[in-house]
């Protein structure tokens, strides 16, 4: 049931079919904004009720072009939560691999947040939310390649923020620990969920729709002095 009223805003979900970010863009359909989702593949399965668009953000065109259309339609809501993660020895990384990377999870986040503020600074309303990790608040061994690109989420909302908070455009970070989804199950298998969990205070991984509760509190009509944060959820895993 709806309590956060969002009816009449427009919100816009990156990699919006599966996981996090699927759960998010049910969760604001549930609070009554139109939702566009986008996903890599034209068979891309979204929350019925969303519109689709294929872009593959890797593609500087695809993402420039996708770009340009949040201008002209000017969401009021933007979740930018589309990344990828490799896992790399320090010294085995590719820089090919690296630049990758950096193009969806940093330029790609750029480029929307560019293209949405004129709409929103000139309703003098906007919200935009970076899905960040904790591996961009304390980063780990072989992610070093994730971990650059999360840091630089941070810092580039921190620096939004300054910049579009006067203008009443909010923009910050959730950083989410181990959230139990498809990819992380099929990354670390039985064993090493169950050897985390023993490392997580709450007990348990997250759970998507908990990801998507936070984000949709963030850009709801309660937050209106929440901006230029990192906010981290993770069970407490990142304070112990």
């Amino acid at each position: 049931m709806s309590h956060l009223n969002l009816s009449k805003k427009l919100a816009v979900v990156t990699g919006a079919t599966r996981g996090i970010g699927y759960a998010i863009a049910s969760r604001l359909l549930e609070e009554g904004a139109h939702v566009i989702g986008t996903g890599t593949r034209p068979e891309g399965s979204i929350p019925t009720g969303c519109e689709f668009r294929c872009v593959d953000f890797s593609d500087l065109d695809h993402a420039s072009i996708f770009a340009k259309e949040l201008s002209e339609i000017e969401p009021d809501i933007l979740i930018n939560n589309a990344g990828i993660n490799k896992i790399d020895s320090f010294e085995k990384i590719n820089p090919e691999d690296f630049d990758f990377i950096q193009r969806i999870n940093v330029r790609a986040p750029f480029l929307l947040c560019r293209s949405v503020l004129p709409g929103m600074k000139r309703k003098k309303w906007g919200r935009i939310v970076t899905i960040s990790s904790i591996f961009g608040h304390i980063s780990k061994e072989f992610r070093a390649s994730y971990s650059a690109s999360k840091f630089a989420v941070d810092g580039m909302t921190a620096a939004l923020s300054a910049e579009v908070a006067g203008d009443g455009i909010l923009a910050n970070c959730v950083a989410p620990g181990f959230i139990n989804t498809e990819l992380t199950r099929s990354i670390l298998g039985k064993e090493g969920i169950a050897d985390l969990v023993s490392r997580i205070p709450a007990g348990r991984l997250g759970k998507a729709e908990e990801v998507a509760a936070l984000v949709a509190w963030l850009v709801g009509p309660e937050n209106t002095y929440i901006s230029g944060q990192n906010i981290i959820i993770d069970g407490g895993f990142s304070r112990v």
